[in-house]
């Protein structure tokens, strides 16, 4: 490895050490026969100062040389310093220039001059140096280190479902086809069919950090044709209560790992996250519906799916009750998907829920059926054909337990979190109807 401190170990009190810093030219200054280089390093930023009476004439050169975002290597003795970064300087014996930026960049990674996001994704390596942008990837990480760790200790164990499918998970049309072989296959919905097959195994808990396809032609800020996703699945449950439970502290310890263990980078995206309001509420869909009447005179015909103006009209409404997060529970079962278990007081209703995150879905779960017969018609009711689901009806025919489920869609969970204004800020890489690179 290669020697080097990185920024956020360097203190006023390692005066007179000398260390090696190694990262890229943030900024250059020159004041004559004074120059500075800012270095950053991924963790923060080091000044280097280089009065030239001080230095070998051979480091002041290199130092002329260099160019914004090259890759250099310095070693040098820490000195106190209160105007700089972390209250230190480094006064270089040495400096290396290990890979030389070519000059115009394509964009500023000190954020002085501004860009749209469209040009910022056209050169997303350049864009990830910026702070505000690698904030909120350190915060992905941690809100999915803490995910992990709840349903590990929950007794979930981690899986790997196929990406690769033969038939719609979920029914519908919107699924990306591909050649495989000399059959039709397609792009992965959900690992939805695959999660629930296994809880005919034995492994009763289950969660993948899953890859959705949706060939939907959305263009909207909170949409993505590639998402990422916890999805869960645990079997001998009672009812969905059980699952919503999950759910609940799944999402409450995410919200935690980012607060305890992002402040840094809170603060660089001028965020304060508030600790959740708990328990959440959970309430059915048949008095939402009431409610965005009464209070917002809004209203949504019953058997009919929230749009995206009822979810930010509930919002509001539960926003002035004090609450950011709310379950909706029992929708009609017409507009669920086949596999989803009715409501055993009134087979209309069905026993799924949604967890809205101020005005928005970022969790949908429920029972499941487990019953081989009712499978079979619901898959028929929705117009679809049992022979294409094959081996995982097989699965409901040799004993299976009650079980449910959920998927969270990381990127819209994190967009809300984070107060940002588009989902695409929150993947590295993003998918869309018009983005296919880099």
């Amino acid at each position: 490895m290669m020697d080097r401190t990185y920024s956020d170990s360097l203190t006023p009190e390692m005066e007179g050490t000398t260390v090696t810093i190694a990262g890229w030219v943030h900024e250059i200054r020159g004041l004559g026969k004074l120059r500075f280089l800012l270095i950053r390093d991924g963790r923060g930023i080091v000044q280097v100062t280089l009065p030239k009476k001080f230095v070998s004439e051979e480091t002041f050169a290199a130092s002329k040389e260099v160019s914004k975002e090259s890759v250099v290597r310095v070693r040098g003795t820490v000195q106190r310093e209160d105007r700089a970064p972390n209250g230190i300087e480094i006064l270089p014996e040495n400096i290396e220039v290990i890979s030389l930026a070519v000059t115009p960049l394509p964009l500023d990674p000190t954020g002085k001059v501004n860009a749209n996001l469209d040009t910022r994704l056209d050169h997303r390596v350049i864009d990830l140096r910026r702070a505000p942008v690698a904030a909120i990837f350190k915060a992905r990480a941690a809100a999915l280190k803490a995910g992990r760790e709840y349903l590990e200790e929950q007794g979930f164990s981690a899986i790997k479902t196929p990406r690769i499918i033969s038939t719609a998970s979920e029914g519908g049309t919107e699924l990306f086809p591909l050649a495989y072989f000399d059959r039709e296959a397609f792009l992965a919905q959900s690992p939805q069919l695959y999660k629930q097959m296994l809880m005919a195994t034995g492994l009763d808990r289950v969660y993948e950090l899953a890859t959705y396809f949706r060939a939907e032609e959305h263009d909207t800020v909170s949409h993505l044709n590639e998402v990422s996703a916890i999805d869960c699945e645990m079997s001998f449950i009672d009812s969905e209560s059980d699952v919503m439970d999950i759910v609940e502290g799944l999402t409450i310890s995410m919200i935690e790992g980012v607060r305890k263990n992002c402040q840094p980078q809170l603060e660089t995206l001028g965020v304060e996250i508030e600790k959740p309001k708990t328990p959440f509420p959970r309430l059915e869909y048949r008095d939402v519906i009431d409610m965005l009447l009464s209070e917002e005179e809004l209203k949504v015909p019953f058997g009919e799916d929230m749009n995206t103006e009822a979810e930010k009209a509930l919002g509001r409404i539960m926003q002035r009750r004090g609450y950011k997060h709310y379950f909706i529970t029992k929708y009609p079962l017409e507009i669920k998907p086949f596999y989803t278990m009715p409501d055993s007081g009134d087979p209309t209703l069905s026993n799924s829920f949604d967890l809205e995150f101020m005005g928005r879905e970022i969790v949908s779960g429920s029972q499941r059926i487990h019953d081989h017969a009712l499978l079979t018609e619901r898959i028929v009711s929705k117009d679809l054909d049992p022979d294409g689901f094959g081996a995982y009806l097989e699965a409901f025919r040799y004993g299976i337990p009650p079980h449910g489920g959920f998927g969270m869609g990381i990127e819209r969970f994190l967009m809300l979190l984070l107060n940002l204004p588009n989902i695409r800020e929150t993947v590295l890489f993003p998918r869309d109807r018009h983005r296919l690179e880099p």
